[in-house]
């Protein structure tokens, strides 16, 4: 195989998820991790793909963040699957037995709330899948949003202004975007949401895969400096890993199937 043809398949790879490790190019590609670390900084130097630690992951505007940041929730929650997964299981450690929390919409934080199903929690969603599944699987103490069902992007919500009479150690969400600015979101509904269930916790802890840095919404919904934690994949650049931790926000690797 040439190195055209394997500097190919390298990108058609990060298309479709945001990270690699050097020991999944090596299992794809059938080569030695010398020749996959060639590759790496071939890719890197040129521009087309980010040195990352311990592997290679998606540039800034690649086709794979531009498709994502359009799907709905739906699609949005079988993409980067194994790297939302990896998180959750991350973030499930910072759940305490007896705690109340908040677990937001979205696909990571659904993740989450699968892991946390049969924990004593009082768990407090707005999702309608996770919902459901807690439901239907769990046996914590359930709470739900009341209001309308907004199917896209899935959550229930009342247009009558008030927030809820719940309050939690913990608020666990996602991002559609990253930035020095803070937690980004372009649905309008979201933006309203999250600023509302903000107030209602001690402590903010994000969820993002490490695509989401590439993704620039048109609204900072929370600023970093209300950010106490965040839970990513080891495809983070090291200048946003630095972003986050001069911001002050605890930063958490979250190791995907690949490495050991």
């Amino acid at each position: 195989m040439s190195d055209l043809d394997r500097h190919r398949i390298i990108r058609d790879l990060l298309k479709e998820r945001p990270f690699a490790s050097v020991r999944d190019l090596q299992k794809l590609l059938g080569v030695s991790a010398a020749t996959v670390r060639r590759d790496i900084d071939k890719l890197h130097e040129i521009g087309v793909v980010r040195k990352v630690y311990g592997g290679i992951s998606a540039n800034d505007g690649y086709a794979y963040a531009e498709r994502a940041s359009a799907r709905p929730y739906n699609e949005n929650r079988d993409i980067a699957v194994e790297a939302k997964q990896a998180i959750a299981k991350v973030a499930e450690r910072l759940v305490t037995d007896g705690d109340s929390i908040i677990v937001h919409a979205g696909s990571t934080c659904y993740y989450l709330g699968v892991r946390l199903a049969r924990r004593n929690l009082r768990i407090y969603t707005n999702s309608m899948p996770l919902a459901s599944y807690l439901g239907e699987h769990g046996t914590c103490h359930l709470v739900i949003a009341g209001g309308e069902l907004h199917r896209e992007p899935g959550i229930i919500h009342s247009a009558t202004p008030s927030q809820p009479s719940f309050f939690a150690s913990k608020f666990f969400l996602g991002t559609q975007g990253i930035s020095s600015d803070g937690a980004l979101e372009s649905h309008p509904l979201l933006v309203k949401v999250i600023r509302e269930l903000s107030e209602c916790a001690d402590e903010i802890v994000l969820l993002a895969d490490s695509r989401k840095f590439s993704l620039k919404p048109r609204h900072a919904v929370l600023p970093l400096s209300r950010i106490s934690t965040l839970v990513t994949d080891e495809g983070i650049s090291d200048k946003n890993a630095q972003m986050i931790e001069n911001a002050g926000i605890r930063l958490m690797i979250a190791q995907t199937a690949g490495e050991e």
